[in-house]
C-alpha cells in the first residue's frame, strides 16, 4: 500500500462503478479510509469489500445524491465515524435521454440537472464546512469534455457539465484561503457503464473516429489525474478544470 493518503478520509459519490469506482480504489491502494457512497448500495458494498480486501479501510453509504439531507448523512457519517473529512470526489452522474433541445423532455431536463448539478452542490455545501472543521481539504468535482464543447442531442448534459465547471472556480476563489482546494476534471469518452449502457454500438464506433488515439479511456486513467488533484502534490493548483479526453477537445 502505498502512503500518500495515509491517515485521510475520503468520500467518494457515485463509486459503486466506472470512474468513482476507480478513484475510491485507487484512494484506498494509496492510505485513505474511503466511504464508498452509491444509490447502487449493493454496488457500494461491493467496492469497499474490494478496498478492505485489499488492506485499506473502507465501508458504503447509501445516497440519492438529488437528497440533501442524504448527501448530509453521509457527510454527518464521515465526522461521527472518522473524527472528520479531507478528500471529496463528487462523481456521481447521469447521462439522460438523448434528444434535440427543443424535444427534450422537462422530467429529464429537471432530472438530469438534479443528479448532475444539483448533486454536486448539495455534496460540496456539506462537504465544505466539514472540511473546514478538519483545517483544510481537497474536492474534485467529476464533470466531462462536455464541460468545455457541445454535443448534438445532449443539452441537458452539456449544460450541467458546463455548469460544474463554473460551480467549482466560484467555490475554489471562495475557499481558498480556507485551505481547501476545489478542482473539476472533464473525461473524455471513457469505457465505463454510464457510457456502454446508455449509447448505440454505432454511435461509439463514430465516437472512436474522432478520437484521436484511437480508442476509449480507461477509468483507471481518469483516477489517476483525480488522485493527484486531492494530493499535496497539487498543493498550488485551484479551481482548474483538467481533461482527460485523449485529445477530444483538440479539434
Amino acid at each position: 500500500m502505498k502512503p500518500g493518503f495515509e491517515g485521510k478520509v475520503a468520500v467518494v459519490y457515485g463509486a459503486g462503478s466506472g470512474i468513482g469506482e476507480a478513484v475510491a480504489r485507487q484512494l484506498g491502494s494509496e492510505g485513505a479510509d474511503v466511504i464508498v457512497a452509491d444509490i447502487d448500495e449493493d454496488a457500494a458494498r461491493r467496492v469497499a469489500d474490494a478496498i478492505r480486501a485489499d488492506g485499506a479501510r473502507a465501508d458504503h453509504q447509501l445516497v440519492d445524491v438529488t437528497d440533501p439531507d442524504a448527501v448530509a448523512r453521509v457527510v454527518e457519517h464521515a465526522v461521527r465515524t472518522r473524527g472528520g473529512l479531507d478528500l471529496a470526489v463528487n462523481s456521481a452522474g447521469t447521462s439522460g435521454v438523448r434528444k434535440n433541445t427543443a424535444e427534450y423532455p422537462l422530467d429529464d431536463w429537471h432530472h438530469v440537472m438534479n443528479v448532475n448539478l444539483n448533486g454536486v452542490f448539495y455534496c460540496m455545501k456539506h462537504e465544505i464546512p466539514a472540511m473546514q472543521q478538519r483545517g483544510g481539504g481537497a474536492i474534485v468535482n467529476i464533470a466531462s469534455v462536455l464541460g468545455s464543447v457541445g454535443l448534438p442531442t445532449a443539452p441537458a448534459y452539456t449544460a450541467a457539465k458546463h455548469a460544474i465547471v463554473g460551480l467549482t472556480k466560484a467555490a475554489a476563489m471562495e475557499y481558498a484561503r480556507s485551505g481547501i482546494r476545489i478542482n473539476a476534471v472533464g473525461p473524455g469518452w471513457i469505457d465505463t457503464p454510464l457510457l456502454s449502457g446508455h449509447l448505440e454500438e454505432a454511435m461509439v464506433r463514430r465516437m472512436l473516429m474522432l478520437q484521436p488515439m484511437g480508442r476509449l479511456g480507461k477509468p483507471e486513467e481518469v483516477a489517476t489525474l483525480v488522485c493527484f488533484l486531492l494530493s499535496d502534490k497539487a498543493s498550488f493548483i485551484t479551481g482548474s478544470f483538467q481533461l482527460v479526453d485523449g485529445a477530444y477537445s483538440a479539434h
